[in-house]
């Protein structure tokens, strides 16, 4: 699977979840630091990468553009590092569902609700 971690969450989700999606990168380890949206955007296009965010302009390119890249947000994430890597990880074959989907390009997780929708 390949995932983009955006700057908005932490570095340290890719060496706890590694294991379970073996393509996992953080913004700040490949691109360019303090990058613009438009840029991770079109970053993400480039490569093939699917973008994690809890970002809503990242979510409001999926809307504009339509993928790629295909977007994972999680809304109103100001949880604890644990609680999002929890999420990830009970998330994870709907997340490889959604990769592979050629029709969706945004995927919502509101967390604490266990809700999710597909767009």
């Amino acid at each position: 699977m390949n995932l983009l971690l955006d700057e908005n969450l932490s570095p340290r989700l890719v060496g706890r979840l590694l294991s379970l999606f073996s393509g996992l990168r953080h913004v700040r380890d490949v691109g360019p630091r303090r990058a613009t949206d438009k840029e991770i955007w079109l970053w993400a296009k480039a490569i093939c990468l699917s973008i994690v965010t809890s970002d809503a302009d990242l979510v409001a390119m999926s809307q504009d553009y339509g993928p790629p890249p295909k977007v994972i947000h999680i809304e109103q994430c100001d949880f604890p590092l644990r609680v999002i890597e929890d999420l990830l990880r009970r998330s994870a074959i709907l997340i490889t569902e959604f990769e592979k989907s050629e029709s969706s390009g945004l995927l919502t997780f509101r967390v604490g609700t266990g809700q999710e929708s597909q767009r």
